[in-house]
């Protein structure tokens, strides 16, 4: 890809480069947002769609799929490494760990292992369920898919005015992610030093 073309999709993703200051925290969308009132199917689909898309165009751009990723509880925030020597920054939100043993997935929102602030998109989730009567979004455990499982990370993103979701394995578990607006920068080069030979 040229560089324009990297600027180009740069811009239409909402990623930021290190020169450009710190990412900036994008409200999550209101309860009372005229998008929450379209019908839950086609709510679920238009997320899972955009997700899509946008998962496309960050694995253009840095490699999602392959990337190695850290998530920082305290900073709220996951970073991804390419194996191209790229390192994305973003402000993390978790919509909820899937049990790939017994299938199935905890909402963060009662996941006394994660961190309270990075629940709060769940909990939009959980307020958008209760106005109108979906137990999937109300319930604490359920027994889904993995596919299921994307579509309530989608529908998190969604609602939480994220950019994207990402599926980070930690064992048997696969935390369900979504993060913010992006902050690009190239990994530092780690020098080696050449030995010196020795005298004889």
């Amino acid at each position: 890809m040229s560089r324009l073309g990297v600027v180009l999709l740069v811009a239409a993703i909402g990623c930021r480069g290190r020169a450009g200051g710190p990412a900036k925290a994008v409200e999550p969308m209101n309860a009372d947002s005229p998008a929450t009132e379209l019908p839950h199917a086609t709510m679920v689909a238009r997320s899972v769609e955009e997700l899509r898309i946008k998962t496309a165009s960050f694995d253009r751009l840095f490699q999602i799929g392959e990337a190695d990723w850290q998530l920082d509880q305290d900073k709220g925030e996951i970073v991804f490494t390419s194996p191209q020597g790229l390192v994305a920054t973003a402000p993390a939100q978790i919509a909820g760990t899937y049990n790939t043993d017994d299938s199935t997935w905890l909402w963060a929102w009662d996941n006394p292992s994660i961190a309270e602030p990075l629940a709060a998109h769940a909990k939009l989730v959980r307020q958008y369920g209760q106005r109108r009567g979906i137990a999937e979004l109300t319930t604490r455990k359920l027994q889904i898919t993995e596919e299921k499982a994307w579509e309530l990370a989608a529908l998190t993103c969604k609602l939480g005015n994220h950019q994207g979701a990402y599926r980070g394995p930690a064992g048997e578990t696969m935390v369900f992610i979504t993060f913010g607006e992006i902050t690009l920068e190239k990994a530092p080069r780690t020098r080696t030093k050449t030995p010196r030979p020795r005298r004889p």
